[in-house]
């Protein structure tokens, strides 16, 4: 059965800023709500994402990509398939091996810059 997204969700994959354009955060923070998820700029065959998380979202994996995820902000924790959950805080990295499932979860408002490759689908293969 397919888990539904978090209520709002918005997934923006143009490339908003792109090369030697500054990339303002704060801006972008201010004026999204949780669950954000914009492309901020492309650096060889990456992709560099912001996300505004708040609740659960669904598991889900990426066959063939890995994924990292970096939080600015808050608080989430990653529900690792066959792990105990992650607790990152502010300034705390990990990457998620692909196909690996796995959900974030944060108990409030929390930004999270994430490095994935292009074309990555942020809802990720999910059953």
């Amino acid at each position: 059965m397919k888990q539904l997204l978090p209520p709002h969700f918005r997934n923006n994959e143009d490339v908003k800023y792109g090369f030697l354009r500054l990339v303002d955060i704060p801006a972008e923070v201010a004026a999204n709500q949780p669950w954000f998820n914009q492309t901020l700029t492309t650096v060889n065959d990456a992709v560099v994402r912001l996300g505004i998380f708040e609740g659960e979202f669904p598991w889900h994996q990426h066959a063939e990509q890995d994924e990292f995820f970096l939080v600015l902000d808050g608080e989430i924790s990653l529900d690792v398939e066959g792990r105990d959950a992650v607790v990152l805080g502010r300034h705390q990295g990990f990457t998620v091996p692909k196909a690996t499932m796995h959900r974030p979860r944060s108990p409030r408002r929390s930004v999270v810059l994430m490095v994935e490759s292009i074309g990555i689908v942020a809802t990720g293969d999910r059953s």
